[in-house]
């Protein structure tokens, strides 16, 4: 008996030390939203609370956390000046501004902090720039430097005829910085300088002609890139070579059939998700209103449709997994919803948590501080 009382004694309490409460903060845009918005996520329910408003800002649209996960920093708009925003998050999940700096060359579309701490950068669609932001040792913004990308594909009239920066991000190792580029259809590929710091660019990856890049991630064991092709609705899958930080272009596979794709008069992708596990791709598709899921070939990555899930809501802009790769949460903008999924972690599928959903005003990013 005593025995027995031990075991339950553990499983209890390794549930309870499994389960957590965690801050999700969400990006907006629109006429109706007033800036940063946050909920709590219980890992055991698969729960959301009520959000409330947790910092005042002009369409905070993309938001990134510092690496020692106490800092938020923020694109938006400050009395009619697009300007990235860092915040001290208090031990309540509060927002402290602590720090102000103008992009000075347009909207800021897309942020990230190298995994240094050192400086973040910001994708300019509007402006066809990168901006780099150096960053001291309190995480305050410097002063601003530009990299302006050039040319345009022009294989799709109005939406590739010049640059269009759409994301930004890094290599596990941070020696290099990665932009998927809309208007080129192609990923820029830049070589980093944490200590200057500064970025160089290094090369570039082709993706399909008309793509339209957007947004793009590793494979767990880092020898893949999954990237996100906006106007096709696909996603391109590249081999990854680390040692000289190159990408070369291996396979496409399409999120939704072109019998879905003609059920909407206008679809297109928005956001692609990597599972801790590495066997799981996800991405958002907009118009169809829905996640595809994606099963992955760890020795060649090549990717296989599993399923296409309705997000309960409208217009996924953003979708987001936590660490523990167990629940997705799906970003409605046109709807103002939050939808909860469960993850097979056995063979990746989506279960739609009932009763889940939440409003928020034009939720355009979902952000977990993990």
């Amino acid at each position: 008996m005593q025995k027995i009382t031990l075991i339950f004694i553990f499983l209890f309490m390794t549930t309870t030390l499994q389960a957590s409460i965690l801050n999700v903060y969400f990006g907006t845009g629109g006429s109706e939203t007033k800036g940063i918005y946050q909920a709590k996520f219980d890992t055991e329910k698969g729960t959301l609370s009520d959000v409330k408003l947790a910092a005042e800002l002009g369409s905070p649209g993309f938001l990134a956390l510092h690496p020692d996960k106490q800092k938020l920093y923020a694109v938006g708009k400050l009395e009619d000046q697009t300007v990235v925003v860092g915040y001290q998050i208090n031990t309540s999940g509060v927002l402290k501004q602590f720090t102000v700096s103008a992009i000075q060359d347009g909207e800021g579309t897309h942020i990230a902090v190298h995994p240094s701490g050192k400086f973040l950068l910001t994708a300019q669609y509007g402006g066809g720039s990168v901006a780099l932001f150096p960053l001291d040792q309190a995480g305050k913004l410097g002063s601003v430097s530009i990299t302006e990308h050039k040319g345009g594909s022009k294989v799709v009239p109005n939406r590739q005829d010049k640059p269009h920066p759409h994301w930004v991000g890094f290599s596990a190792d941070g020696q290099y910085a990665f932009v998927p580029d809309l208007g080129l259809d192609h990923i820029v590929i830049y070589k980093t300088d944490k200590d200057k710091p500064t970025i160089k660019e290094h090369g570039s990856a082709a993706t399909i002609p008309g793509g339209g890049p957007r947004h793009m991630r590793f494979s767990v064991d880092g020898k893949f890139i999954y990237l996100l092709n906006e106007l096709t609705l696909s996603v391109s899958t590249f081999k990854y070579d680390a040692s000289n930080g190159s990408a070369t272009l291996v396979s496409t596979t399409p999120a939704l059939s072109e019998e879905e794709k003609s059920k909407e008069e206008f679809n297109s992708s928005a956001e692609i998700l990597v599972h801790p596990n590495g066997r799981f791709v996800y991405s958002s598709n907009r118009g169809n209103d829905s996640i595809t899921s994606y099963t992955a070939d760890p020795a060649t990555g090549l990717l296989t449709v599993k399923e296409v899930e309705p997000i309960r809501g409208a217009w996924p802009r953003n979708i987001t997994m936590d660490n523990s790769g167990h629940w997705l949460l799906a970003a409605g903008a046109h709807s103002n919803t939050i939808s909860v999924f469960e993850i097979d972690q056995t063979t990746g599928e989506l279960t739609y948590k009932t009763k889940s959903i939440i409003n928020v005003p034009g939720p355009i990013c979902i952000l977990i501080q993990e």
